[in-house]
């Protein structure tokens, strides 16, 4: 495994991190879920990612009870807020209310005495930015919470952060988690550049969209019963990957990794890790096999050709955007 820098700050993290949408505590049974963090343990994976709202709050229960055996020190722990997380008006959003007593009922969750990075999970635009990031900032200080970061902010509510954050002289924003494959790739216009510009690394979900890039799923055929885009409780994620020009394009794509003597998922991985605004992606597994494939593209570099190669096969996809 290797390591970068999140952001300006200190802390380094995996390239690769493990993460728990849509499987932890919902679609993969507790053992397979131990299984497979134990297994991204072992191959030095240390970045582990989850949400209060995930399966409301089971993810960071499993989460919490696979990593207990470690050394806290040795594996830095995500988590997020600001979905609902009861029907009262202050169970939701990002106020200091709502910051402060879903960090603890995280930590309790979590079995921790601190979380690592904690995270936006979406901007809320009915409360001041001031009022979040004051609380944040005080979580800080409370020892509470390491670092805090955001998630799927736009390049002008990042910038705005960044402002508050210097004039009130608060402890800097450090990441920022959107969507991000060869598929889905609004962050290279704005947000990458203005992110790096204020020191923020990028942790970046769903980078095989949500398997899509694995090349599993072929055009003009029904999805493979045993496929999360069979599955009626998770596919509503994945629906909008299905164009047959979309798959078309994966297939030229898988048929390039072949050439290459790496899997799909390898190559969609390196492509996003050529990146320096990138710190790590975040993978699912419900399988300890996935995790073994995956780390294998931290190794793997691709050079112009490649990437030249790539860019002409996504430009025959035209008109695509899954969720904007």
């Amino acid at each position: 495994m290797k390591y970068r820098r999140l952001g300006n700050s200190g802390l380094k993290i995996s390239e690769l991190g493990l993460g728990s949408w849509l499987t932890y505590g919902k679609s993969v049974n507790n053992q397979t879920a131990y299984d497979c963090i134990h297994k991204a343990y072992e191959l030095g994976i240390n970045f582990f990612d989850t949400a209060n709202a995930y399966e409301n709050g089971r993810a960071e229960e499993v989460l919490g009870e696979a990593l207990k055996e470690y050394p806290r020190s040795s594996y830095v722990v995500a988590t997020k807020l600001f979905f609902p997380m009861g029907p009262g008006p202050n169970d939701r959003g990002l106020s200091r209310k709502h910051i402060m007593e879903q960090c603890d009922a995280s930590l309790k969750r979590l079995g921790l005495d601190y979380i690592d990075l904690y995270q936006c999970h979406r901007f809320d635009p009915e409360v001041p930015m001031e009022e979040t990031l004051y609380a944040l900032d005080d979580l800080v200080r409370q020892g509470k919470i390491l670092y805090a970061g955001v998630s799927e902010w736009s390049a002008a509510q990042i910038e705005k952060a960044a402002g508050i954050g210097k004039a009130c002289q608060l402890r800097p924003i450090i990441s920022n988690q959107p969507i991000y494959n060869m598929l889905e790739r609004y962050i290279e216009r704005e947000v990458l550049p203005v992110s790096t510009e204020n020191g923020m690394g990028q942790i970046v979900f769903s980078p095989l969209a949500q398997g899509i890039l694995t090349g599993k799923y072929k055009p003009n055929t029904e999805k493979p019963a045993d496929s999360r885009a069979a599955n009626d409780s998770v596919n509503f994620v994945i629906n909008s990957y299905f164009r047959d020009d979309v798959l078309t394009s994966v297939q030229k794509l898988n048929s390039l990794a072949a050439e290459l003597g790496v899997t799909l998922s390898q190559l969609s991985l390196a492509w996003i890790l050529r990146h320096p605004g990138i710190s790590t992606a975040i993978v699912g597994a419900s399988k300890p096999q996935q995790v073994e494939e995956n780390v294998k593209a931290v190794d793997i570099n691709l050079d112009h050709e490649v990437l030249k190669e790539i860019e002409l096969i996504l430009e025959e996809i035209k008109d695509f955007a899954p969720r904007r």
